[in-house]
Order: C-alpha cells, then sequence, then structure tokens
C-alpha cells in the first residue's frame, strides 16, 4: 500500500511540475548525440529541429537487435516500416551516433536544391531524410555485433523523403 501512495505521488509530482513548465527530465546521452548533428545539419537548411521519441527508439532497437540477431547484422529492409528511415553499417571501428549522422550529412555535398537531383553517381537519400521538413521526431538505436561492427538505425516520424518532393 505505501508503494502504491508513493508511486501515486510521483506521478501527481510530475504532471504537476510539467504542467507549471518544470524542466523535462534529461535525454539519455545516446539520444542528445543522435539529436545535435541532426539538428544542426536542419538548422543549416532552416529546418526546424526533431525531438526525441522513445517510441522511435524503442522500434529502431528492436530492428537492430533483430538484425544483429537473426540477420548476421545485415542492412534492414527499411521498406516494410511505416516510419521515415536511415541506417549505416560500420566495420572495424565503433560508429559513434555522432559518426553516424556526419556519414548521412556528407552526401549534401551532392545534393542540388535547385534541381531537387543528386550528382551523377552518387546518391542523397539518407541526407535529404535527415533533413526532411515535415519529420518532428527521431528515434535511433545501435547494435554492436561481432569483429566490431555495428549497425545504426533511425526512424523519423512522420516520415517522408518522397521522390519528386523537396526536403527543405
Amino acid at each position: 500500500m505505501a508503494n502504491a501512495l508513493v508511486a501515486a505521488l510521483l506521478v501527481l509530482a510530475i504532471c504537476y511540475n510539467t504542467a507549471q513548465g518544470a524542466a523535462a527530465l534529461p535525454l539519455p546521452s545516446a539520444a542528445t548525440e543522435f539529436l545535435e548533428p541532426h539538428n544542426q545539419a536542419r538548422a543549416a537548411v532552416g529546418v526546424g529541429p526533431l525531438k526525441w521519441s522513445e517510441q522511435l527508439a524503442n522500434a529502431s532497437s528492436l530492428l537492430a537487435r533483430y538484425q544483429r540477431n537473426k540477420m548476421g547484422c545485415q542492412f534492414a529492409n527499411l521498406t516494410d516500416h511505416k516510419y521515415g528511415a536511415n541506417q549505416i553499417w560500420g566495420s572495424g571501428a565503433a560508429v559513434t551516433p555522432h559518426m553516424a549522422v556526419d556519414t548521412w550529412v556528407k552526401e549534401k555535398d551532392y545534393y542540388d536544391y535547385a534541381t531537387n537531383s543528386c550528382a551523377p553517381d552518387h546518391k542523397c537519400g539518407v541526407y535529404t531524410q535527415v533533413v526532411w521538413k515535415n519529420s518532428s521526431d527521431l528515434g535511433c538505436a545501435q547494435a554492436t555485433c561481432k569483429d566490431q561492427t555495428s549497425l545504426t538505425i533511425c526512424f523519423y516520424n512522420p516520415p517522408g523523403n518522397y521522390v519528386g518532393e523537396k526536403p527543405y
């Protein structure tokens, strides 16, 4: 009974503090490491920041762990998901969240906004997903595989990155 009362009081305190404008609980460091480079890239093109979504983080974690445990750490089929998505596979060394996002953002060098196209022999889809103007939520996860390989997956909601539409 005492535990239930303490839990109820804690919930009331959180609700009260949130209603009073108290600061939200700090994000886990991995969330911050994913959000910062995403939001820097978005700010550079005048797009609003993403916010962290535990729902998307959990979904990307389930997929990354499945790919590690059942699929030998291969790339996931991202077309079967209801979110926008990016992934990167790293070999030989750990890939930090910042490194993953920086790799996706480097595709900006090959993207031409005026023509909404990518330079010949290059792809820009992971960059345009990072800066997709209608996406507002982000959740990412990483799975460490054998031989120091890793798989990083990020989900974006609402989904976007549609062919023919400009990202920002």
